[in-house]
C-alpha cells in the first residue's frame, strides 16, 4: 500500500509544480552531503549540481576545466600548477581563491572520517602563492591525481562553513558549495532539495529554479512516478522496464556503457566478525566464486546489459587484461575446495541494499551457491546505513556496487590496499600495496597495464573481492526533458537541459 500512495503523492506535486523544478529519481538515499566524506554514487549525482570541482571530464572522459582554468606539471612530474577562475563565489558569498582550495586539499588531508585520504595519499604539499595560483607538491610523480581532483577529492566548499571538531556533522547538514544550485533542505530517505545560485559565473545555462533529488529503491515505483510525471529523470532502470519505456511515447531511454561494476566484497580481517567469518578462509571465497553463474545474472536480472565481470577494469579500458577470463561456475570443484576447506556447510549473512536489482541479484546467488553447501541468510538495508556498519566491521559478505573512474587506480587502489579507504573487509597484501603503489607512479599505460596484471595475479587467488558485472547506467526521462546526455561516469550534468510544457 505505501508505494502506490508514494506513486501518487509524487504525481499530485508534479501537476501542481510549474516547468522550473526538475525532480530525478535516485535509487538510494545519499550517505553525507559532506565531499570529504561521502562514499555512495547517489551522493556524486547531488554533488555534480552543488559542488563544482577543479577539474571535470566530458563525455569523452578527457579531462576538462571547471574551477580550473588550466594545468601543467614540471619536468620531474612533481609539481603541478593550477591557474584558477577568479569570478567563483561560494554559496554564502565568500570567494572561492587558492587558499580555499588549499583549506579544502588540506582539509581532505587530515580530517578523522575522510574518504579522500588515499585518494591525496601522494601530496607532499599544497601552496597558493597568489589568489588564482594553486601548487601541488607530490612525493613522487602521481598519474592519477588530476582523476581524483575530477571527483570528490576536488570538489571545493566553503573553508567558513568547514566548522570545528566538535561539530564533525556541519558541512553534511548544510554543504555549502559552488556549484550551480545551492542547497536549501534535506530529509532523510525523502528527499534533498537544491535552488539555483544566482551568482554561479555560469547561471545562464542552467535552467531550473529548484532541483528536487527523491530516494526511490524501489524500481516498479520509481518507473510509476517517471510515467505520471512525479520525476523527470529516472537514474537506473530496472533491465525488465526498458521495453515498457522504448515502447512508450512519453519517455526516453538514455543508456550509457559506465566505469564501474558490482561486486562482493569479504571481510577477512575486519574486527571481532572477520574471526568467524568463514569467508576468510581463501578456500571458501574460491569456491563461492565457483558457484556464481555471470551469465545468467546478466540474462536473468540485466536482460543482457549486466556484462559478466571478472576484474575491475571495464572492457573499454586499456587495463582491462585477457589474463583474467571470466571464472564459469563449478559446483563440484566448489564442494571439493569446502571440504578441503574443512567446512562442506557454510553458514553465513550476507548485506545488500534493499532496491528491486541487488535484491533479486542475492536471492539468485543465495540459490546458485546452496548448490554446494553454502547457506546465505538474507540481510538486505538501506544502503547507506549498510556501508557504515560495513566500515566498522559489521558484516562477513556484501553487495556492493561501484560506479567507477576515468583512472584504473580509482577502480581499484582504494578497495584492496592495506589502508584503503574503501577496503572494509581490511584485506592485506604487501605486496599488493607495492605494486598498485608503484603503477600511481608510471605515466605510460604499457607499463601501468603490466604492474597491474601483476597485481591482478595475486588478487585473482586470494580473492578479496568478487566482481559481478560492469554497470550500464540505464537512465530514463519524460520527453519534455530536453539537452540530457548521459556521461560514461553516470553523473546528471545539468548545463543546458531544459524541461518544455506539456
Amino acid at each position: 500500500m505505501k508505494k502506490i500512495v508514494l506513486g501518487v503523492l509524487l504525481g499530485a506535486a508534479s501537476a501542481c509544480s510549474v516547468a522550473q523544478t526538475l525532480r530525478i529519481g535516485l535509487q538510494e538515499d545519499p550517505d553525507t552531503l559532506d565531499p570529504a566524506r561521502a562514499r555512495t554514487y547517489v551522493s556524486r549525482i547531488v554533488f555534480t549540481s552543488l559542488c563544482d570541482k577543479l577539474v571535470d571530464i566530458d563525455a569523452k572522459l578527457q579531462f576538462v576545466p571547471q574551477l580550473a582554468k588550466s594545468w601543467s606539471w614540471s619536468p620531474d612530474n612533481k609539481t603541478l600548477t593550477m591557474k584558477l577562475r577568479d569570478d567563483v563565489l561560494f554559496h554564502d558569498g565568500s570567494h572561492f581563491d587558492a587558499a580555499a582550495a588549499k583549506a579544502n586539499l588540506d582539509r581532505d588531508m587530515t580530517l578523522k572520517g575522510s574518504q579522500r585520504r588515499s585518494e591525496l595519499a601522494s601530496i607532499a604539499e599544497v601552496d597558493a602563492p597568489d589568489p588564482t595560483t594553486l601548487v601541488i607538491k607530490v612525493k613522487q610523480p602521481d598519474a592519477t591525481l588530476l582523476a581524483q581532483l575530477s571527483d570528490r577529492a576536488g570538489m571545493m566548499i566553503s573553508p567558513k562553513s568547514f566548522g570545528n571538531a566538535e561539530d564533525a556533522g556541519a558541512v553534511a547538514r548544510h554543504p555549502v558549495c559552488s556549484g550551480p544550485y545551492e542547497f536549501v533542505k534535506r530529509v532523510q530517505n525523502d528527499r534533498i532539495v537544491l535552488k539555483k545560485f544566482d551568482k554561479y559565473y555560469d547561471a545562464k545555462d542552467f535552467h531550473f529554479d529548484q532541483v528536487v533529488f527523491l530516494p526511490i529503491p524501489d524500481t516498479t515505483v520509481r518507473l510509476q512516478n517517471l510515467r505520471s510525471g512525479g520525476i523527470d529523470i529516472l537514474e537506473r532502470l530496472n533491465p525488465s522496464d526498458i521495453k515498457t519505456v522504448k515502447s512508450d511515447p512519453s519517455l526516453a531511454f538514455k543508456p550509457v556503457t559506465g566505469l564501474g561494476f558490482q561486486q562482493f566484497m569479504f571481510n577477512v580481517g575486519n574486527g571481532p566478525k572477520a574471526k568467524t567469518n568463514p569467508f576468510a578462509n581463501k578456500l571458501v571465497r574460491q569456491a563461492f566464486q565457483l558457484t556464481i553463474d555471470r551469465d545468467a545474472i546478466n540474462q536473468v536480472i540485466g536482460d543482457g546489459t549486466f556484462t559478466p565481470a571478472q576484474q575491475p577494469f571495464p572492457l573499454a579500458s586499456p587495463y582491462h587484461s585477457d589474463k583474467f577470463p571470466i571464472v564459469k561456475p563449478d559446483i563440484a570443484k566448489a564442494k571439493a575446495l569446502l571440504k578441503q576447506a574443512g567446512m562442506p556447510v557454510v553458514k553465513a549473512e550476507l548485506d545488500f541494499g534493499n532496491n528491486t536489482i541487488t535484491s533479486s541479484t542475492a536471492e539468485m546467488v543465495q540459490a546458485m551457491a546452496a548448490q554446494a553447501g553454502f547457506q546465505l541468510s538474507l540481510r538486505p538495508t538501506e544502503y547507506a546505513a549498510m556501508l557504515a556498519e560495513d566500515s566498522k566491521g559489521n558484516f562477513q559478505i556484501d553487495l556492493r556496487g561501484w560506479s567507477g573512474r576515468v583512472d584504473p587506480d580509482g577502480n581499484i587502489f582504494n578497495f584492496v590496499t592495506c589502508k584503503g579507504a574503501l577496503n572494509d573487509g581490511k584485506y592485506c597484501n604487501p605486496e599488493v600495496d607495492k605494486l598498485l603503489k608503484e603503477a600511481r607512479t608510471v605515466p605510460d599505460v604499457a607499463g601501468r597495464k603490466a604492474i597491474y596484471d601483476k597485481a591482478q595475479a595475486i588478487l585473482q587467488d586470494e580473492l578479496p573481492s568478487l566482481y559481478i558485472y560492469y554497470m550500464p547506467w540505464p537512465f530514463a526521462t519524460r520527453k519534455q526533458v530536453q539537452g540530457f546526455t548521459p556521461y560514461p561516469d553516470g553523473m546528471i550534468r545539468l548545463r543546458g537541459v531544459t524541461l518544455s510544457k506539456s
